[in-house]
């Protein structure tokens, strides 16, 4: 675990190296307050809550989580990095684990300068703190699934733009088979079957202060798949 750390180390200081980390953090906490106010309708709400701000995550997301997660290997594969880094004395899953623990933390941080929301809605007035952090912790998972799909992607190819557009259709696939109006085209037998594959189904009880087991597994099964993928598409290039 400790040479995952140190690959998490040096992620995090390449993120912060580039005025990428500033600027991806000003668009996300600009478009969740967007969407939050704008499309959300917050004070036309007229309750303490902050489901306005946690609906949108999944479709948030969708975009902004590729955006980060697209360089991961791409930009290794890019450089001619990848080599070196896979010649040194640690596993590929020790370096896919650091790299997507760094990402992970980046995105923790993103979302917790969204803090200010806390006290907006505590200052209007008495809000149910379960749904708040059932939201937060969902959003955490919600936003680790995406990168490991985005993870996969990655690997897949040296080529940013085609990481990213490959992974938004897979999480916009994961999105959709839980939307309501997608699920009401569906057969009643089919719609349970497709709908338990959909992060909306089981964010949707984070939101509701609603913290299960089952949707816990849920998300760090697909980090665990997407991770395994990658491990398995990095081992490919190390025999190549």
């Amino acid at each position: 675990m400790r040479h995952s750390w140190i690959i998490a180390k040096r992620e995090l200081t390449a993120f912060f190296a580039s005025p990428v980390a500033y600027v991806f953090i000003v668009i996300f906490l600009l478009m969740a307050g967007f969407f939050t106010f704008n499309l959300g309708n917050f004070f036309e709400r007229n309750e303490a809550s902050l489901d306005a701000f946690f609906v949108w995550h999944p479709w948030l997301y969708l975009f902004l989580v590729p955006a980060i997660g697209m360089r991961l290997w791409a930009e290794e594969r890019r450089q001619n990095t990848m080599e070196f880094l896979l010649t040194l004395p640690i596993t590929s899953w020790q370096a896919i684990v650091g790299k997507f623990l760094a990402s992970w933390a980046f995105l923790a941080l993103a979302l917790a300068l969204t803090f200010p929301m806390i006290f907006t809605v505590g200052y209007l007035g008495n809000p149910d703190p379960g749904p708040i952090i059932g939201g937060y912790i969902g959003s955490f998972l919600l936003a680790g699934s995406y990168l490991a799909i985005t993870s996969m992607t990655s690997a897949m190819t040296r080529n940013q733009v085609v990481s990213f557009i490959i992974s938004v259709v897979i999480c916009l696939f994961l999105v959709l088979a839980g939307w309501p109006p997608v699920t009401q085209m569906l057969g009643t037998w089919l719609v349970e079957i497709i709908s338990s594959f959909s992060v909306m189904t089981h964010f949707e009880n984070f939101r509701k202060g609603i913290v299960d087991l089952q949707d816990i597994v849920f998300f760090l099964s697909v980090m665990g798949f997407f991770l395994f993928a990658t491990s398995v598409i990095i081992r490919s290039h190390r025999t190549n």
